[in-house]
C-alpha cells in the first residue's frame, strides 16, 4: 500500500497555484517511485524519495555526473550539515519540512500567542507536579492533551505521558551500553537501507549520514539489542523518527520502548498477529459507527489489512498532515490505542460513509485508491480532532471486541504464536502499572534526644549490674551483723535500688533511730517513691509517643 499518497495535497490546504503545482509534481514523483514494504511479512514503509528533477533524492549513490550534474551539486550542498545556504534558498516551515514538499503544510490555524503562553504555564505546572496531577486531576490532563500540547513542551510531555522518563530513571546508562554494542549484522543492514526513506523532506533527515539519520540508526539498533527476540520492523523507523524530532536519542529510545511494549504490544512481531486482530476489531466497530461503509467493504471483500496496516503501525505519521499527526499523537500518548481506532473509524466513515461517495468506488481498486488519497477536508486538524473526541468508542468496547476476535482466531487458526504483554490504555494505566521511584518515608519521633541522653524524669543513667550486686551484698552484711530486724522484700529492694540510699523501706526500722531525723527520712522516702512513680509514667508516655510515630 502506497504511503501517504494524499498527504502532500492534504497538507497544503489552499496555497498559491504555483505552490500547489509544485506539490502535485512532487506527489507524482513519489507515486512513480513507489513505496517500500512496511513490515517483515507484509505492510509498507514510507514513500521513497521522488526521483523527479528539482526535488530531493534520498540517496547520493544515484547522483552521478552527467546531464543533471548541476542538480546533483545543488543537492549535495543542500544535504550537507555544514552548509546552510541550501536551506536559505528553500524555505522551511515551522515543523522543519521544506516548503512545497509532501510533509509541508499550507495555511494553518495559528494559536494566539497569549493563549499559547497561558497553555505553556499550565503545562509547566503539571509537569513539575506530575504525580499529583496524574493521581487527582487526570481528566484535566486529558482535556489539555485534546486541546494540543504546546510545541515547546511537547517532547517533555510525551516522555511523562508514555512513562519513558520513568524507564530512563530505572535504567541509567542502559542506552549508552546498547549504543556502544556492535549490534546484529542482519538487522544493521536492513536499518541502514531504511534510513533515507524516513521523512526525506524534513531538515533533520534530508542529509545522507547527517545527525538525524545517525540518531535514528542508534535508536533502532539499540532496540534490536534491547529486544533481540523481536528485532527490527520497518514500521518502527517512522515512529522513532517522529520522536527524534522532539527529543534526544536516549529519551526517544525509551519512548519507543513504551510504544512497542505498552501502547501497541505485538504490532512489530514477526507474524504481525496483533495488527491482524486489531484489523478485525476495527472492522467490527465500523459496523456500529458507519453501517454504509461496513456494508461496502464487506461486499467488496476488502481485507482490513489492505488499508489499516500503515495507519496503525505508523500511528498515522505517514497519512495525515503534520499538524494533525501531532494532535493525534498528543491524545494517543494520553488515552492510548483507542485514539488510533477512533481516527481510523473517522476516516473510513467520511471516505465511504455516504452513497454519493460510493459512486466512485465500484470495485476493490477504486475503493482502495479512495482510502489512499483521502480528502484534505477530513484530515484537517480542527475537523479531525473534533470528530475523534466526539466519537463514542471506549476502551471497554475495544477490549470486548478483542476477546471476541481472539476467540474466533483460536477457533479458526489455533493459538497465537506471539505472546505479547497486555495492552495498557493510556498514561494513567501505564503509571499505575509502573509507578515512578518514590522517596522512602522515615519515622519522625516527636521527642528528639541526643544518643546518650537519659529520658526525661530519670535521675541519670541506669545503674550498672555490678553496683546493684554490691548493694545486695551490703544488705546481707547488715542482716548478718544484726543491724536489720528483717530482710527487705524484693519490691522494697527494687525501690531502694531505684531511689538510691536516700531512705530505707517504710517497714524496715533501724536499731537506734534518731527521733529528730525520722520526719525528714519519711519525707525523703515518700518523695523518692513519688519520683519513681512519676518516672514510670513519663517513660510510658514517651514509649507510647514513639510507638505512634513508628
Amino acid at each position: 500500500m502506497g504511503a501517504a499518497r494524499g498527504r502532500g495535497v492534504g497538507g497544503v490546504g489552499g496555497g498559491p497555484e504555483a505552490e500547489a503545482a509544485e506539490v502535485a509534481e512532487v506527489a507524482a514523483g513519489a507515486e512513480a517511485a513507489g513505496a517500500a514494504g512496511m513490515a517483515k511479512s507484509r505492510g509498507e514503509n514510507g514513500p521513497r524519495a521522488p526521483a523527479a528533477e528539482g526535488s530531493l533524492s534520498g540517496t547520493r549513490e544515484s547522483l552521478a555526473p552527467g546531464p543533471d550534474a548541476a542538480a546533483a551539486d545543488e543537492l549535495s550542498s543542500l544535504g550537507s550539515d555544514s552548509e546552510a545556504n541550501g536551506f536559505a534558498e528553500r524555505r522551511i516551515d515551522k515543523f522543519g519540512f521544506i516548503v512545497g514538499s509532501q510533509g509541508a503544510e499550507g495555511a494553518l490555524e495559528e494559536v494566539p500567542l497569549e493563549v499559547l503562553r497561558q497553555r505553556e504555564s499550565k503545562w509547566l505546572d503539571m509537569l513539575n507536579n506530575w504525580d499529583k496531577w496524574m493521581a487527582k486531576k487526570h481528566k484535566k490532563i486529558r482535556l489539555r492533551c485534546q486541546k494540543g500540547i504546546p510545541p515547546s513542551l511537547r517532547g517533555r510531555a510525551w516522555q511523562y505521558l508514555s512513562g519513558g522518563k520513568v524507564k530512563l530513571q530505572q535504567n541509567p546508562g542502559k542506552f549508552d551500553e546498547l549504543d556502544m554494542s556492535p549490534g546484529d549484522p542482519k538487522w544493521l543492514d536492513v536499518i541502514e537501507r531504511d534510513l533515507h526513506r524516513q521523512f526525506p523532506f524534513h531538515e533533520m533527515f534530508v542529509s545522507r549520514g547527517g545527525h538525524g539519520q545517525q540518531d535514528l540508526f542508534r535508536v533502532l539498533k539499540a532496540y534490536t539489542l534491547y529486544r533481540p527476540e523481536e528485532g527490527y520492523c520497518q514500521a518502527q523507523a517512522p515512529i522513532a523518527a517522529v520522536l527524534l524530532m522532539h527529543m534526544p536519542a536516549e529519551q526517544a529510545f525509551w519512548c519507543l520502548v513504551q510504544i512497542c511494549e505498552k501502547y501497541l504490544p505485538g504490532y512489530y512481531s514477526e507474524k504481525l498477529e496483533a495488527i491482524q486482530l486489531d484489523g478485525e476489531i476495527l472492522f467490527s466497530l465500523l459496523q456500529k459507527v458507519s453501517p454504509v461503509a461496513h456494508k461496502h467493504l464487506s461486499r467488496q471483500k476488502i481485507d482490513p489489512l489492505l488499508y489499516m496496516t500503515e495507519w496503525f503501525m505508523c500511528a498515522f505519521a505517514r497519512t495525515l498532515p503534520w499538524s494533525s499527526v501531532l494532535r493525534v499523537w498528543d491524545m494517543f500518548f494520553c488515552e492510548g490505542v483507542k485514539v488510533i481506532f477512533r481516527v481510523g473509524l473517522v476516516l473510513l466513515k467520511h471516505a465511504l460513509g455516504s452513497p454519493e461517495k460510493l459512486k466512485a468506488c465500484q470495485g476493490q481498486y477504486e475503493t482502495i485508491e479512495q482510502l489512499r488519497s483521502l480528502s484534505p477536508k477530513i484530515m484537517q486538524e480542527a475537523f479531525l480532532v473534533q470528530e475523534v473526541v466526539e466519537l463514542p468508542v471506549t476502551e471497554r468496547q475495544i477490549e470486548r471486541e478483542h476477546l471476541i476476535q481472539l476467540r474466533r482466531w483460536q477457533e479458526t487458526r489455533g493459538e497465537l504464536q506471539c505472546c505479547s504483554p497486555p495492552r495498557l490504555h493510556g498514561a494513567k494505566a501505564i503509571m499505575e502499572a509502573e509507578p515512578g521511584p518514590r522517596p522512602t518515608l522515615q519515622p519522625s519521633p516527636s521527642i528528639r534526644l541526643p544518643p546518650d541522653a537519659p529520658l526525661p524524669g530519670s535521675k541519670g543513667k541506669p545503674k550498672p549490674p555490678k553496683q546493684i550486686q554490691k548493694e545486695k551484698e551490703q544488705w546481707k552484711q547488715a542482716k548478718a551483723s544484726g543491724q536489720l530486724d528483717k530482710p527487705p522484700t524484693s519490691g522494697q529492694a527494687k525501690v531502694a535500688a531505684a531511689a538510691g540510699d536516700a531512705c530505707p523501706p517504710q517497714n524496715v526500722l533501724l536499731k537506734d533511730p534518731a527521733p529528730q531525723d525520722s520526719a525528714p527520712q519519711d519525707s525523703a522516702c515518700h518523695h523518692s517513691q513519688d519520683s519513681v512513680h512519676h518516672h514510670s509514667q513519663e517513660s510510658l508516655t514517651s514509649q507510647e509517643s514513639e510507638d505512634t510515630y513508628l
